[in-house]
């Protein structure tokens, strides 16, 4: 079993007027299977409303399945003396790092975690040292967060759940109140954990740009899997992607049109250096 598992898991939202009768029922999350592995670099792709937010919180046993089955690590997310293991393996980052960051100094905050855990002291410096490195923020440490940029509070947030030594990390669009600048940072932050760390990573967003490294990507729509692939594999599919209402990456989206006009352009380009050389091969130049 991987370090997330999910069998048929479905989630519904109950609406109830003032008098608490139901007024309605979504299914947030309908029938989704996953297995994802130690170490994997997953990314959950889908536009606003597809499910992909309410099943990160599955992951950390925010949320509980109405029907269906979630293990994290093995354990299963509904059973309460599993709890605290769970929310130790999976640590949660979410799209806004003013809600997760509490201290007054970088190095407070991202040592407030294995405080809580009852860490001893020695061992909390050592791993607010290592997770600070780890995002390459430790020579802000004895900033106070205020003076960062958002980019900066996301990689203190990383680093707070670093500290806490899960073995997996999920991202609910961790990048979503950012600058352009400020989601490279995060990303390329959460590569190098993936990559040197071996710290599974699972990545939820709408910015496709941010999920071409991933090992495997998941499209949600209404609450369930619609396409799964490699990068290459999912971005091969424009039309479908846009037909989920998702944009592609713009080379991505350049290199179609350029099929479509007779250009001998193999499918699912990634990136401008593979466009380029797919022209220059075309035209003899490489």
């Amino acid at each position: 079993m991987g370090i997330v598992k999910t069998d048929k898991l479905t989630f519904e939202y109950i609406r109830r007027d003032e008098e608490g009768n139901v007024e309605g029922i979504t299914r947030a999350v309908d029938e989704v299977s996953l297995d994802i592995k130690q170490g994997d670099f997953i990314a959950i792709l889908g536009h606003n409303g597809s499910g992909k937010s309410t099943l990160a919180k599955h992951m950390n046993a925010i949320l509980y399945p109405t029907e269906g089955t979630i293990w994290v690590d093995g354990k299963d997310t509904t059973e309460e003396e599993h709890l605290w293991d769970i929310r130790q393996t999976a640590g949660m980052v979410f799209q806004n790092p003013d809600n997760q960051i509490i201290g007054q100094v970088v190095e407070e905050d991202v040592g407030f975690g294995p405080e809580n855990m009852g860490v001893p002291t020695k061992e909390i410096w050592e791993r607010v040292e290592e997770s600070l490195k780890a995002v390459g923020m430790y020579e802000f440490r004895k900033m106070s967060p205020n003076k960062l940029s958002g980019g900066q509070k996301q990689r203190v947030s990383i680093a707070g759940v670093i500290a806490m030594h899960p073995k997996c990390i999920v991202l609910d669009e961790p990048t979503a109140m950012l600058d352009p600048n400020g989601r490279k940072e995060v990303i390329r932050a959460v590569r190098a954990l993936n990559d040197v760390e071996k710290i599974t990573v699972i990545l939820i967003t709408h910015y496709m740009e941010e999920v071409i490294y991933a090992d495997k990507v998941y499209v949600m729509d209404k609450g369930r899997i619609e396409m799964q692939g490699t990068p290459r594999e999912i971005f091969s599919k424009v039309e479908r992607l846009k037909a989920l209402r998702l944009d592609v990456p713009q080379v991505t989206l350049l290199a179609h049109e350029l099929k479509k006009n007779g250009m001998d352009i193999p499918d699912g380009i990634l990136t401008a250096d593979e466009l380029a050389s797919a022209i220059l091969g075309q035209n003899g130049l490489l």
